[in-house]
């Protein structure tokens, strides 16, 4: 038995250090606009040619990321993103902003009721939040300073991220070609504005934290509006959808398929 220990813990080890490298990959940088900082981390091709033109994922994380550690925000979704097939197969620019703990990416009104359960209630309109303004101004920034193929560039989160990218999108619907939001949700009468962009939806058929049919009404919206959209309940999942997303085989295939 204690041989078996010896043997496992260099290989836990090693397990723990590649996935240090592997996120090392994602080099850290900081934002600044007009004294506001958002931190971001960048994943940038193999073999990275700044010559040619590549697509862009934009992901926005979920609450519990949020931070100034420009580390937290990697914690779900980096690692579908560091596959060295997917690399391999979709070479993609790929930007994990965090957003500070004071503000949240989506302007939805938060209530906690008397049980202290959250309520979420959707605005259709509004002025985004502060870290909205800045991850739209950082989205704009990669564009003009990396080689971004415009006709490719995506946006993904989970959670309060999946909130953020129905909102970035509505408020950018010409920059995106495509979009999959997880156990996230948005005010059904805003589906008019991002009809023309490509949307796959999942979300937890128990999930106690963000209700699914905020994702069902969604859908339904999308698909009365004209859009393309796919929808995935996973029928056991709670809140924590996004694993099951991201085993997805055919999500990035998908994703990176669509073009305006």
């Amino acid at each position: 038995m204690r041989k078996k220990i010896q043997f496992l813990v260099p290989l836990l080890l090693l397990a723990l250090v590649t996935q240090a490298q592997d996120r090392s990959l994602f080099e850290k940088h900081l934002f600044i606009y007009k004294g506001d900082t958002l931190p971001y981390r960048l994943l940038l091709p193999e073999n990275y040619n700044p010559a040619e033109k590549y697509p862009l994922v934009f992901f926005l994380h979920g609450a519990g990321e949020r931070g100034r550690d420009n580390e937290k925000q990697l914690v779900h979704g980096a690692a579908l993103f560091l596959r060295d097939s997917i690399r391999k197969n979709h070479p993609a620019i790929v930007v994990f902003p965090q957003c500070m703990e004071e503000s949240y990416w989506s302007n939805v009104n938060i209530v906690k009721d008397s049980s202290g359960k959250r309520r979420f209630y959707f605005r259709k309109d509004g002025d985004p939040t502060k870290a909205m303004k800045l991850a739209m101004r950082l989205l704009e920034d990669i564009q003009r300073h990396y080689p971004v193929n415009n006709k490719q560039v995506y946006a993904g989160g989970l959670s309060m991220g999946g909130m953020g990218t129905f909102e970035i999108v509505r408020r950018n619907p010409k920059t995106f070609a495509a979009a999959f939001a997880i156990c996230g949700g948005a005010d059904p009468a805003t589906s008019g504005k991002i009809r023309k962009v490509k949307w796959w939806i999942f979300h937890g058929g128990k999930d106690d934290i963000v209700d699914p049919d905020f994702s069902r009404k969604m859908e339904a919206a999308l698909k009365q509006a004209g859009a393309y959209v796919r929808f995935t309940l996973y029928p056991e999942a709670n809140h924590n959808s996004w694993d099951a997303t991201f085993a997805e085989p055919a999500l990035l295939s998908w994703l990176f398929s669509q073009k305006k």
